[in-house]
Formats: structure tokens, C-alpha cells, sequence
């Protein structure tokens, strides 16, 4: 977590904090801890079974927040040992506190023994409702469409389940709306409920999911066989094509609807492509725009700017790479990132700054960017830092076998993130 050194040998003059660097191995008496200056705030959670795909909530506590402390809502789906012990979590995670103190901030020792006394309760708390889910889920995506708050969950079965979350959402705002629990409880985790559509048509499981936040109800997933299906909101659920949008040859890793354009999907693949489809069109005829070997490996991520056209790409090489839609064909990418030193497994674009996202991998690394930044001709620059990519402003650490990561829409430069080792909810002091 934007680690630092620490020499342990008390005995030794060069005691001093230094900067980390990732990959460097540790001299003997070196420990790494998380410099708590460079955070505005950073917690943790776990909730059990680890939920390796999480959706944020929009919430009414309103936009642009930026006080302390903080609240905020997720939905995330669980990974169990076994298929019946899963569940779909709802969850509002409150009391975010500030973590970082000024320097001129001064306390006295009967303060700081409060402080120690009180330090449960600054702690963050989490309400919780449980939804019994069949299988591990792959991925799960929330939108807001005529007045529900929906749920889309990729299971591991192979199908995607469409559900309304909000008595869930009632539940954790209000914790008395709780039922009571029954002694006798079928088998699973959480409360069943009866889903709003299952869709059992795709040859296999998958990851693409995504709902279009321009044509509000609008859902495409993706499978493993190279297909994907778009589904079109109608009165009674959704109407899904018999013909899948088709022209990957591998696993569709990702999908992104454009953030401006209502008929217009972006998709990754196993296949190395990147591929820009319209979809008032059918089959193989709704692709209009291909990168061809766009990573060296699989593609396994894309995140579609909200303000300029562009798109990243994240994948097994390690690579980020930034395509202009106006000359995407010509295969050239017009930036080119290295710094995760294994698989890219999430990217995504910050909402409020259209130069800066954030991405992370297995090799336990969250890293910002901001495309907006050169280089500097400092001399006296420390010369572990030269080698970094100068977009790269901020390397958190402390999490295992990152999956996602998303943008708080609602308060700037919030990054929560999961992993096998719960989540981390954190501010910095770079964005």
C-alpha cells in the first residue's frame, strides 16, 4: 500500500523510511508497511467467502462528496468452496474515516489514550443482506432502470440471472425492515428470492457483462464461446436474440458499452482482438471495427472513456494499452504502458478526471495513472524512480490476487477494490 521500508536493526544509522519499489526483494531487517501519509483514507473488509466481482450502489446521500466520514453501497457475489454455499451480498459499509493527520496536528497524551479507547468505534461497519445464489459468480454488474435497482450475475453454471435488489437495499438502510430468521434453513447462504429473468442460452459460462448506461435496461454478456448476446428491455423482462453478435474466435474476456453511443459495444477477447460492434445489427454483420493482435496474450479487460474516445486494454503481457476510436484500425495504440510485472486483470477510467484511471493484476499491485503527465528533468530524481512510466503517480499494495476495482461515481477519487484477501476501500493524497 504505497509501501515504504523500514530497517528493523535499531543499531544501524540508516534507519530512515525509503521508497519501495515493487519486485525489489527485501535485505535482511527490511519490513514493508504502508506509509499513512500518502492515504486520505484507507480501510479494509472482508466478508467470508471472498466476492471477486463487486458492483458500486448509487446511493442518495448525494454528488461530489468529499466530507468525512463516509458511507457507501456494494453488491458483490461470492466464491465458496462449494456451489451451494453462495450467495449474492448486498452491503453498506459506513463510517469511512479520514486516516491521515496533518503534521501540524498535535495531541496530548490523554488525547491520544482517548483515542486508543474510542478506536473501535472509528472502525467501519457493515450491514449486510444475503441473496442464495447457486454457484460462484463470475461477475455482477448493477444498474438503475425504471425505478429498480438491478443486480446482473454471471454464474459459474453457465447462465445469467437478472434480480431486483431493493428490499436488500431497505434492509441494510433500515436494519429493523430485517426479517426474522426461520430455525429451519434449506441449504445455501442468504434469503432465496425469485429472480426477474434467467437466460440458460449461452453454450457456456463467461465474464463480459454490462449494462448500457445510455439505454437504460440494456445488457450484453458474453461467454467463453466466443458469443455474445445483447438483451433489449420489453414489458414483461427482456428479449435476448437468438443470434449472438459473432466474429471472436476465443473466450469474450470483457465488454463495454460506449458511455455516449446507444447501439455501440466494445468487446476483448482470448483472441488477442478488440472489436467495436453495432448492435441493430446481427451475427458477424454488427462488427465494424477489429484490432487485430491488439496484446501480445489474451485481452482480459477494457475500460471506454466518458469524455474522450478512448479505450484501455489490460492483459496478460502486462501491457495497458490506449487506443484513439478515431484511428483504431490502423492497430497502433497512441500509448503504450508497462508496469505490472504479471496478468492485468482490472482497469477502469476515473468519472471525474478524464486523463487518470486506475488498473491492477496478480501481481498485487493497484496502480493510478494520469496520461496528462510528462516527465520531468529532475536531476536530482531518485534513480529507482526513473525507471517508472511517469504517468504512473500511485502503487498500492497490501491486497492478494487483485480482481477488480471500481471508481465511487459519487465521491472523487475513491478506488474500492477487491481481492482473495477481502477489500480495500482508499483515498489518496496523488488524486
Amino acid at each position: 500500500m504505497s509501501e515504504r521500508m523500514e530497517d528493523s536493526d535499531a543499531e544501524k544509522d540508516e534507519n530512515e523510511p525509503k521508497v519501495y519499489l515493487p519486485g525489489r526483494p527485501l535485505k535482511k531487517g527490511e519490513l514493508l508497511v504502508h506509509d499513512p501519509s500518502a492515504y486520505l483514507m484507507l480501510h479494509e473488509a472482508q466478508t467470508g467467502a471472498p466476492c471477486l466481482s463487486f458492483d458500486i450502489i448509487p446511493d442518495g446521500d448525494g454528488n461530489n462528496r468529499t466530507e468525512f466520514p463516509l458511507s457507501v453501497y456494494l453488491v458483490g457475489g461470492t466464491q465458496a468452496e462449494t456451489p451451494n454455499g453462495n450467495s449474492i451480498i448486498v452491503m453498506k459499509v459506513s463510517n469511512l474515516v479520514k486516516t491521515f493527520k496533518e503534521d501540524d496536528d498535535s495531541e496530548s497524551s490523554d488525547e491520544s489514550d482517548s483515542d486508543d479507547e474510542n478506536f473501535i468505534a472509528k472502525l467501519p461497519k457493515m450491514e449486510t443482506a444475503l441473496i442464495r445464489h447457486q454457484g460462484t459468480t463470475n461477475r455482477i454488474r448493477t444498474t438503475v432502470a425504471n425505478g429498480r435497482l438491478l443486480a446482473a450475475i454471471w454464474s459459474e453454471l453457465g447462465r445469467v440471472t437478472v434480480i431486483d435488489l431493493k428490499q436488500q437495499l431497505l434492509t441494510i438502510a433500515d436494519p429493523s425492515l430485517r426479517p426474522v430468521k426461520k430455525r429451519k434453513k434449506k441449504k445455501g447462504v442468504g434469503e432465496p428470492i425469485d429472480p426477474l429473468q434467467v437466460f440458460t442460452g449461452h453454450a457456456d459460462e463467461g465474464y463480459g457483462l454490462d449494462w448500457s448506461s445510455v439505454s437504460k435496461g440494456v445488457l450484453a454478456s458474453g461467454d467463453c464461446k466466443s458469443n455474445i448476446f445483447v438483451w433489449l428491455p420489453v414489458e414483461t423482462g427482456w428479449n435476448i436474440s437468438s443470434s449472438p453478435l459473432s466474429g471472436h474466435t476465443d473466450s469474450v474476456e470483457d465488454l463495454q458499452w460506449s458511455p455516449n453511443e446507444p447501439n455501440v459495444l466494445a468487446s476483448c477477447s482470448v483472441d488477442r482482438t478488440i472489436r467495436i460492434w453495432d448492435t441493430r445489427e446481427h451475427g458477424s454483420r454488427a462488427c465494424k471495427l477489429t484490432v487485430k493482435d491488439a496484446h501480445k496474450s489474451d485481452i482480459n479487460v477494457i475500460t471506454w472513456n466518458r469524455r474522450e474516445p478512448f479505450i484501455i486494454s489490460g492483459g496478460d503481457d502486462g501491457f495497458l494499452n490506449i487506443w484513439d476510436l478515431r484511428n483504431f484500425e490502423t492497430n497502433n495504440p497512441v500509448a503504450i504502458l508497462k508496469h505490472h510485472s504479471k496478468s492485468v486483470t482490472t482497469v477502469e477510467w476515473s468519472p471525474h478526471e478524464s486523463s487518470i484511471f486506475a488498473s491492477g493484476g496478480e501481481d498485487d499491485q493497484i496502480g493510478l495513472w494520469d496520461l496528462a503527465v510528462e516527465r520531468d528533468d529532475d536531476p536530482n530524481m531518485d534513480p529507482q524512480l526513473k525507471g517508472l512510466p511517469p504517468q504512473l503517480l500511485f502503487i498500492h499494495q497490501g491486497q492478494h490476487d487483485i480482481k477488480e476495482l471500481h471508481w465511487h461515481d459519487q465521491v472523487p477519487g475513491l478506488v474500492i477494490s477487491t481481492a482473495n484477501s477481502g477489500f480495500n476501500f482508499f483515498k489518496t493524497i496523488s488524486v
